[in-house]
């Protein structure tokens, strides 16, 4: 770090340079990263995808649908409202409500337009759509389209919210811990930055990555909060610094010091981070993506760009003054007496405070968020939830097999095996109707089927129903189950079918086979992800630290504090308290939290054992450097979690739900992590553990 820290004081200009050169260029690609989003990210490669691809190829099933609602509509203002749209080009048919019986109830009817496979931008059949709808009174629009280029305003809408509440709060907090404006503004510039160039940069790989439109949130949440809290570390340290040494010495210092505190705790993230990218759901991989491009421009920023700046700014980083910080070491000083005092009693009093939070843990219910991520005011969530309470949508979930015979479907005994198959579906107790050439052409055996086909007076129906079920080699079922598609007992259905012998290759797909090979996914991968983390934490903190109880405390006080979140996240959340509506946890949430929070909380963990760990080395007895190491830190560790608490937590009043389980999820986790477990767990068991905590086989510590 000598060698670097003494080039960027060198080249200071040249570095300033390059950084603006960069920022303006990626400040062009920002602006454009949400056209190029769309999806949530739920996406597997897996046997649902591939099937509904065959059987949009194969047999014009619709790969993706719009849903028009009409509210007390004629059936000539329901064929004139369908007529213009049928302007779009994309639509490959429609399902017109007038004369079918299942889509009209009330003084509601629904018609469903259908696309296939060959288009590729939703967004603007969404925008034509609601152009040509515009002004019909009682006509609303839904479906997988137009919900997730809702998802995506409502995300744009709530990154500006969020900013717009978050950071004037991060400035203030900048400002009581440095009291000057240009101080305290210096952080809120690294981290504007980091994140435009990040999100410049997800940009420029748009065309190359499907990108979830959730990135949109969270990859400044994650890039702004890191980069403020880098430069928030990295400012302190070096104005401790300038009080003895010259401006461009501090600076060396500063990097040799806080800036590689900085690059463990980012190093620390991105490990999070890759570890969720081998979970193989698009949405995970986004962010692993994401977030490992904006840690790496935080951390990069803030050991360049920022050292540059302040070696430009020189003693004019204190001008702007309006508040006069006073010094505080005393007060901390008085709490780690205390800490030290009683170690036993304040572990006891922090695990009793963190098993409460765990308590509703036991209650946790996870699930894929669909239009349940938008608030009830989109008209297309409203549309949503009135075909759900008229047509009881979503009520019945249908699952598609697809079936496979070298040589066709052509004999007798091919006829004979899809009879078979179908009565085996009938016979089981969840399965309440099977769609067949034997059901469509309601004959019940396959006697009845081959006399029935031979019949002279019904020419062609059943060759045109035969085709609409078998193409070549290939044969397809439909199959209504009496449950939700998104209910576990329709996920164990298919796992349980997925693996019987029918005599025939075949595959399943339809929602609750999407759902399925999401949790599968989820669940096969989470162990092996989570180990990267823990195993990958304690080799980098051992490295760092020399020590093995360090790391191993570190990792344990996590996973406990880590739960206790999770448990305040279903207290609020499905529970519905603290004016929090009641949802289900999105099942990205604990997979999401854990990771980034895991590196998050090391931040704190590497900066405040640092600085104990400079005092030991000192020659300090462990006591006293964990006292020194604690006054020193304190109330920088305070400011740092605070300014992520408030960027995390601003998304609190956002109205995307999975962004805003997000924000909260992270907000808690840093919360505690923050307080109970930095200033009382660890100081108690550094004082408990004495001499131990630097204990390393082979190697002594250096202690004078």
């Amino acid at each position: 770090m000598q060698l670097f820290s003494r080039f960027i004081t060198k080249y200071v200009k040249t570095v300033i340079a390059i950084w603006t050169i960069f920022f303006i260029g990626m400040v062009i690609f920002a602006i454009q990263l949400p056209q190029k989003l769309e999806g949530d990210g739920f996406f597997v490669e897996g046997d649902h995808s591939r099937m509904m691809k065959e059987l949009s190829t194969t047999f014009d099933l619709p790969e993706k649908s719009i849903i028009v609602l009409f509210e007390n509509k004629t059936d000539e203002e329901i064929e004139q409202v369908l007529s213009n749209l049928k302007t779009i080009e994309e639509i490959d048919n429609i399902l017109s409500p007038v004369g079918v019986e299942q889509l009209n109830k009330d003084e509601f009817s629904y018609a469903i337009l259908n696309f296939g496979e060959e288009v590729d931008d939703y967004n603007s059949i969404v925008d034509e759509t609601r152009e040509i709808l515009d002004g019909e009174k009682g006509v609303s629009i839904t479906g997988e389209p137009v919900i997730s280029k809702d998802i995506n305003l409502a995300s744009q809408k709530d990154l500006a919210s969020a900013e717009a509440i978050g950071l004037p709060i991060a400035v203030i907090v900048l400002l009581l811990a440095f009291g000057t404006i240009v101080a305290s503004l210096l952080p809120i510039i690294i981290g504007l930055v980091s994140v435009v160039a990040s999100l410049g940069i997800l940009t420029l790989l748009g065309d190359t990555f499907n990108l979830s439109i959730f990135i949109l949130n969270i990859v400044p949440m994650l890039g702004l909060a890191l980069s403020i809290d880098f430069a928030l570390l990295f400012i302190n340290r070096y104005r401790e610094e300038r009080i003895h040494s010259s401006i461009e010495e501090s600076v060396q210092v500063t990097i040799q010091t806080a800036g590689r505190s900085i690059i463990f705790s980012a190093i620390c993230v991105m490990i999070g981070l890759g570890a969720m990218a081998i979970i193989q759901v698009e949405l995970f991989q986004n962010i692993a993506l994401g977030g490992t491009i904006a840690v790496f421009l935080a951390v990069l920023a803030g050991i360049t760009l920022l050292p540059s700046l302040l070696i430009v700014l020189g003693d004019r980083l204190n001008k702007g003054r309006i508040l006069r910080v006073k010094p505080v070491a005393s007060k901390w000083r008085t709490f780690a007496g205390f800490v030290m005092k009683y170690p036993v009693s304040i572990v006891i009093l922090a695990l009793l405070l963190l098993g409460i939070g765990m308590i509703p843990l036991k209650d946790i219910e996870l699930n894929i968020p669909s239009a349940e991520s938008l608030p009830t005011s989109y008209e297309s969530r409203q549309a949503y939830d009135q075909l759900q309470e008229t047509f009881d949508f979503g009520k019945d979930a249908t699952v598609y097999l697809l079936a496979e015979r070298q040589d066709g479907w052509g004999t007798d005994e091919d006829l004979n095996k899809i009879f078979e198959i179908q009565e085996k579906l009938l016979g089981d107790p969840l399965v309440t109707e099977v769609g067949s050439i034997y059901t469509t052409a309601q004959v019940d055996s396959v006697e009845m089927w081959k006399a029935a086909i031979a019949n002279p007076q019904v020419p062609g129906v059943l060759e045109i129903v035969q085709e609409n079920f078998i193409q070549g080699n290939q044969m397809y079922m439909t199959i209504s189950l009496d449950t939700e598609g998104s209910s576990t007992e329709a996920q164990k259905w298919v796992r349980e079918w997925k693996d019987k012998d029918l005599g025939v290759t075949f595959a399943l797909a339809g929602h609750p086979k999407f759902n399925q090979e999401i949790f599968d996914e989820i669940s096969d991968k989470i162990i092996l992800a989570v180990s990267i983390i823990l195993v990958s934490t304690f080799i980098i903190l051992m490295i760092a630290f020399r020590s093995l109880l360090i790391p191993l405390k570190a990792i344990i006080m996590n996973i406990i504090g880590l739960s206790s979140a999770f448990g305040i996240l279903v207290y609020l959340f499905q529970y519905g308290h603290l004016g929090f509506e009641k949802s289900i946890i999105a099942l990205i949430i604990p997979v999401i939290v854990f990771c980034l929070v895991f590196g998050l909380s090391m931040d704190y963990e590497v900066f405040l054992i640092s600085r104990i760990q400079e005092e030991y080395q000192k020659g300090l007895t462990n006591t006293q450097a964990t006292v020194d190491g604690l006054v020193s830190t304190s109330k920088i560790i305070t400011s740092a979690a605070l300014i992520m608490i408030v960027i995390t937590g601003a998304f609190a009043f956002t109205d995307v739900v999975p962004v805003k389980q997000i924000g909260v999820g992270i907000a808690i986790a840093v919360a505690i992590d923050a307080t109970i477990i930095r200033l009382m767990l660890v100081p108690s068991l550094m004082k408990l553990l004495g001499d131990w905590n630097w204990w390393f086989p082979f190697v002594k510590n250096k202690h004078k």
